[in-house]
């Protein structure tokens, strides 16, 4: 049952919902509560005591998931009701897999596993994902594809997280794992800038079309989801590539 505290807005039923910044603290509190960053294994990270045998497990791992975020853009694309809202949601898949003459995030994860000292070829033939990191990142694509628009576009706003993790993940590689190859790091350099504008086109599109009590909790249960699907990927790739006894 939704708290009453704070409501001051009415829906056409008369029934109250979140006023906007409200309903924004909402959304940045399952952040706050479930955001990956929190997780044990980035923890261990951050303070630069994996090895490189679990770097490249992350990394390898992680690229099914890079791999899949188009797919999963191209399934919220195909639901959205209007060009209008094509047009700004198509970057997104443009921003992964490239432009004609321009590289995208894939290729720059690619790139990221050759700094890490993985081959391209194994990282593509996904020789090292592990069943549940397969099975999240599938769920994840799965809830894009056939969930109402709304929620799934609220799943994606994980981003209004990232942008401070890949800041320290940013600092944390090039000064506690020297051995990484800093060209490999250009992925999240451009995370940086892109996260920002692809997460206020999500809260916007939230904001504006989540206006009944039920659709505001749809659209936090749909974030707190997403950062279940990235926790479950963080378990699975941990319990693969445990710390060396």
């Amino acid at each position: 049952m939704l708290e009453q505290k704070g409501f001051v807005s009415r829906d056409k039923k008369g029934e109250e919902f979140w006023p906007a910044d409200e309903f924004t603290g909402r959304l940045r509190n399952v952040g706050r509560s479930s955001y990956h960053d929190k997780h044990p294994f980035h923890i261990v990270m951050h303070q630069g005591n994996l090895s490189k045998e679990q770097i490249r497990g992350w990394v390898a791992n992680r690229y099914y998931y890079q791999k899949s975020v188009p797919i999963k853009d191209a399934a919220i694309l195909s639901n959205l009701p209007s060009r209008e809202l094509r047009r700004e949601w198509i970057g997104r898949i443009l921003d992964h897999d490239g432009r004609c003459g321009e590289d995208g995030g894939i290729e720059a994860w690619l790139r990221l596993g050759e700094a890490v000292g993985l081959s391209r070829e194994e990282v593509i033939r996904e020789e090292h994902v592990v069943p549940g990191v397969r099975f999240a990142v599938d769920a994840y694509v799965n809830f894009a594809r056939t969930k109402p628009w709304i929620e799934a576009v609220a799943s994606s706003l994980t981003e209004l997280f990232s942008p401070d993790l890949i800041s320290k993940r940013i600092k944390v590689f090039e000064q506690l794992y020297p051995w990484i190859d800093r060209s490999g790091l250009d992925y999240f350099q451009s995370r940086l800038t892109q996260a920002p504008c692809d997460s206020d086109v999500a809260l916007r599109l939230v904001l504006t079309q989540c206006r009944t009590p039920e659709a505001q909790q749809r659209a936090v249960n749909a974030l707190r989801f997403k950062c279940d699907v990235l926790w479950a990927q963080l378990d699975a790739i941990e319990k693969a590539y445990p710390p060396k006894p």
